[in-house]
């Protein structure tokens, strides 16, 4: 992994804490949340606050996710809404933190100036003994508070300022009075400047989970479905359980619920070329597999390597070799079935909501698209590239910065963006749809 980590790619992007006054409060809210605390005086976190090295020291990775659910958090400073989540066990757990902080990034700016602020991601499931205990998470509901209570006593303040201006004799209260002295010299003027977290309360909806092997449960579609990475989980709700080898069965789920879309057909992007670097990486599995040496090895030698090692080439390979012949050069239309190995790699999402969620399971579909299943499923790439010949490590960390690092937003929306819709056209005439296959025209080169 040391090839990942020194390109950015692995652990890149985190908070740095190395000031004692930042290691201090963190210690604080440690200890509010764990009653643990770090001698380290120098590491790295994440969006939620988790450090791998603090986690190391205490021999406790899930130090602030005890059983994987109801993550806790611990917040230094609003730039950690630029940060990853590291080891998520849940899909939705990096977007409901990153929201929290960007809608309430001034009191957060406030509070973090003087203290840490602690919270947790709660739910009413604190044990997930069961995958249909997964079913039992309907909402997360953020809670937060810095480690000193600067968001309760304000809220206190609240209510007895309002009971002095309005209740009668209060002004006469002296017990009243000395309690707003008080929290006032804790909280500030909160009619001026009010100390408030707005809450947050996200429905769960469809969702991947790293419980049980990794679970995709999509149970907010017309045909709810769940889809294991591994073995299929029994006793869930959902009236379908598919697993990654079922391809035809989960082809015709994507498909029922208009999760997906070939990507020949996507407006806005270059279907041909993104299928050209899926037949690139391919091939590069294909080759370093068989102990080919890729050094010095650019994207002009692609063709030259396909040509000379066209026998180790798989039927994926060829399948797309088929579509983008027939995209660029008016080649015959390949029939691909759900069952051909090239199948998946043809889609992307959909634009919906769970379009990132479609990807990530479109990423772990088709593994050897490495810049895929690096963009929209980490813990499944790390994992897969720790299995790599040298060879493919290299070229893959190498191209991963070069090609994706650079300009990650562009590369995202070069692949998975989508343009703003427009008038439907008429249905295309049968003869039409000989000449040109049922996922239309494209572009030709």
């Amino acid at each position: 992994m040391i090839r990942l980590i020194q390109r950015g790619l692995m652990y890149g992007n985190l908070f740095h804490v190395a000031s004692p006054a930042l290691v201090e409060r963190y210690n604080r809210a440690l200890e509010h949340l764990t009653g643990k605390r770090t001698g380290l005086t120098d590491f790295y976190v994440d969006i939620s606050g988790f450090s791998p090295e603090v986690g190391n020291e205490l021999g406790d990775p899930l130090y602030l996710n005890h059983n994987g659910v109801n993550r806790q958090f611990i917040l230094l400073s609003t730039e950690q809404r630029k940060c990853p989540l590291l080891d998520a066990k849940f899909s939705t757990s990096h977007g409901i933190l990153k929201r929290f902080i960007t809608e309430n990034e001034a009191a957060l700016f406030a509070l973090t100036a003087r203290d840490a602020v602690a919270g947790e991601l709660v739910n009413s499931v604190y044990d997930i003994s069961h995958p249909a205990r997964l079913f039992d998470i309907r909402a997360i509901t953020v809670e937060a508070d810095t480690t000193r209570g600067a968001v309760r006593d304000a809220a206190t303040l609240a209510t007895k300022v309002d009971t002095f201006l309005n209740a009668d004799d209060a002004w006469f209260d002296d017990v009243l009075i000395g309690q707003m002295i008080q929290l006032a010299g804790q909280t500030g003027d909160v009619t001026r400047n009010p100390v408030r977290l707005n809450p947050l309360r996200v429905q769960k909806g469809n969702f991947w989970t790293a419980h049980f092997g990794g679970l995709y449960i999509f149970q907010n579609v017309e045909h709810p479905a769940t889809i294991a990475a591994t073995q299929k989980p029994e006793g869930v709700p959902t009236k379908y359980t598919f697993d990654l080898s079922e391809r035809n069965r989960i082809a015709k789920f994507l498909e029922f619920n208009d999760l997906a879309e070939p990507v020949v057909k996507a407006r806005g992007v270059d279907g041909a070329a993104i299928l050209r670097q899926k037949m690139d990486f391919i091939l590069i599995d294909a080759v370093t597999g068989a102990g080919v040496d890729l050094a010095g090895t650019t994207r002009r030698d692609m063709r030259v390597l396909a040509r000379h090692h066209a026998h180790l080439l798989p039927e994926a390979f060829h399948g797309l070799a088929d579509l983008v012949n027939w995209a660029e050069n008016g080649g015959p239309w390949p029939r691909i079935s759900s069952e051909h190995p090239a199948y998946f790699y043809t889609l992307r999402a959909a634009d919906t909501a769970d379009a990132d969620l479609v990807n990530m399971l479109l990423a772990e579909l088709c593994p050897r698209d490495v810049r895929q299943l690096f963009i929209c499923h980490k813990q499944a790439f790390y994992a897969a590239y720790a299995t790599w010949p040298e060879a493919k490590k290299e070229y893959v960390a190498q191209y991963l910065e070069a090609e994706y690092k650079a300009d990650k937003a562009g590369a995202r929306a070069a692949l998975f963006g989508h343009d703003a819709p427009m008038e439907q056209p008429e249905p295309a005439p049968r003869d039409m749809i000989q000449r040109v296959g049922p996922w239309g025209a494209v572009q030709r080169r």
